[in-house]
């Protein structure tokens, strides 16, 4: 945050106007920097299914869809919202065109960020060789584009595939066994715990 300061990056406006000063910025960015931060993260209600979903619709799409815009006449727009106070009733709201703009910009991420950042083996940066990687790591099979890129005579080396090691269901994938259960380690596994949705 401090090098956003020095490159005039933050803008403080109304009660923050003080902190524009480097003097006033520097002694509240030093307590700040103090005091333990740390970051609670309540349980969601719905269970993680539920914040899947609602992340979802931030992830591929825009902040309002197009079968939501009902109307624009006279610099005014209505679309349609959902009100949860009352029963996820549809409602539909008109604003000045102006403060739908502003209202939608809300949702529009600034220059240089993305809306999905991944991270770890997928980080862009090194994904092909960190795949390689996992690949020679992990008993799997190459990807279609992998064999695509080998030569015909060195896919022809490849020796095929012993049945045994194909899945059943698919005949494609392969089937790696990691343990065999018997009745007896059956017997001591944990009783599924089953949801009462009623």
């Amino acid at each position: 945050m401090g090098k956003a300061f020095r490159k005039g990056k933050l803008r403080f406006h109304g009660e923050l106007k003080a902190l524009a000063k480097p003097a006033a910025f520097d002694a509240w960015w030093a307590k700040a920097r103090q005091r333990p931060w740390v970051v609670y993260a309540k349980r969601p209600f719905g269970g993680p299914q539920q914040v899947l979903k609602y992340l979802a619709r931030y992830t591929h799409r825009v902040a309002i869809s197009n079968r939501r815009l009902l109307a624009l006449e006279g610099g005014r727009v209505t679309f349609e919202w959902k009100d949860y106070a009352h029963g996820h009733q549809s409602q539909a709201m008109t604003l000045e065109a102006v403060e739908f703009i502003r209202r939608f910009l809300l949702h529009v991420l600034p220059s240089g960020l993305v809306r999905i950042r991944h991270f770890g083996f997928l980080a862009n940066r090194k994904r092909k060789q960190k795949l390689a990687l996992c690949r020679s790591l992990l008993p799997a099979r190459p990807t279609t584009a992998e064999l695509d890129a080998t030569s015909p005579n060195d896919r022809d080396a490849r020796s095929p595939e012993p049945e045994s090691q194909r899945c059943p269901i698919c005949k494609i994938g392969r089937l790696v066994s990691i343990e065999v259960l018997t009745a007896e380690a059956l017997a001591h596994w944990p009783a599924p715990v089953i949801a009462d949705t009623s």
